[in-house]
């Protein structure tokens, strides 16, 4: 009986192996080179860009209430948070959101937010009880998340309810006290109302952060 031949299977020589070698390897380089655009565009990105200007705004503004001028320190203000809307709305909008940003924005609300809280303080317009709360907690969140990540157990970037809420008054509460001095009108008993409620959510937020970092902690073990 005759033999049927079969032809052989390519080898590394063959032609048609060499080609598709050359398909993966440009294939993959052309990947490779587009994750690394892709890094680039993300940390240089917009939101990234004014989240970075909205830090370098903190000392103009801290500068500002020193000075006296309310009535700029509140423009400058809202400004901020103008700035602080539209870049979470380029990030999600045109997915630009890059693990950058996710520190670089809450870092630089916070940055605004403690230094105006101080500087308004320092002038007596602020209760310095409130202010020592309000700076405490937020050392307090940004030494936890640090010593977690010291000891190899990083906690995620999770804002809470109740911190959003908290942040949300704190701004509010800001915005009406540059407004009022800088605008001389009378809000006595809605910035007292503000004072309250800023005071109350910030206790209940070192609370609920304490008791996340604690679960978070805990359910690594007790090995370190």
């Amino acid at each position: 009986m005759r033999r049927r031949s079969f032809p052989a299977p390519p080898t590394w020589e063959s032609p048609g192996a060499q080609a598709r070698e050359r398909a993966i390897y440009w294939g993959t380089r052309r990947r490779a080179e587009r994750g690394r655009a892709a890094d680039r565009g993300q940390r240089l990105s917009i939101p990234n860009l004014i989240s970075l200007g909205r830090i370098i705004l903190v000392p103009v503004v801290v500068w500002t209430i020193i000075l006296g001028e309310m009535r700029a320190s509140f423009f400058l203000f809202l400004a901020a948070g103008i700035s602080d809307a539209v870049d979470g709305l380029l990030a999600k909008r045109f997915h630009m959101a890059s693990e950058l940003g996710a520190y670089l924005d809450p870092l630089a609300d916070k940055a605004l937010i403690m230094s105006i809280y101080v500087a308004l303080g320092v002038a007596g317009a602020l209760p310095i009880s409130l202010v020592i709360l309000v700076v405490s907690r937020d050392i307090m969140i940004i030494s936890g998340f640090m010593l977690s990540w010291l000891v190899g157990k990083p906690m995620p970037v999770k804002p809470l309810p109740v911190s959003k809420a908290n942040t949300v008054a704190q701004i509010a509460l800001a915005a009406l006290v540059l407004a009022e001095h800088g605008f001389g009108f009378d809000a006595g008993v809605l910035t007292a109302v503000g004072v309250g409620l800023v005071a109350v959510l910030t206790l209940l937020s070192i609370a609920f952060y304490l008791a996340e970092w604690l679960k978070h902690m805990n359910s690594f073990g007790t090995g370190h």
